[in-house]
């Protein structure tokens, strides 16, 4: 697969680490991945926002490495924040866990489903 990520020179340039958008060429698998939220598999959710963010890393890890995929082959993020908040931690953690990965991404400031939950992660991968 060859993937290009594009980032049109009229137009804003962004702001932290991931693509306007991305391209993508002979792609062979394509993974949907729901959205991942804070919660433990035994159903725990941590109190703090790092905590749920790392939590929901390591969750979207689990979904990924179950596909047989990497975080490498994230190729557009969303990112659901139940607070403004929590914007700068929030990019703080993705950063770390994306690295030089730099997906479409988008974050939303919304209501989430349950309202101990501080954000939830949905994406998808291609190979």
């Amino acid at each position: 697969m060859q993937r290009d990520n594009i980032n049109a020179k009229n137009a804003p340039d962004p702001h932290g680490g991931y693509s306007q958008a991305v391209k993508l060429e002979d792609c062979k698998r394509l993974l949907l991945v729901s959205g991942q939220i804070p919660m433990t598999t035994d159903d725990k959710v941590p109190e703090g926002f790092e905590e749920q963010a790392r939590l929901v890393w390591r969750n979207m890890d689990a979904q990924l490495k179950a596909a047989g995929m990497s975080k490498a082959d994230l190729v557009r993020v969303t990112i659901y924040l139940a607070d403004r908040q929590h914007a700068t931690a929030n990019r703080e953690i993705r950063s770390e866990y994306l690295g030089a990965v730099a997906p479409a991404l988008t974050v939303i400031i919304t209501g989430l489903f349950d309202d101990k939950w501080l954000l939830e992660v949905e994406a998808v991968a291609a190979q």
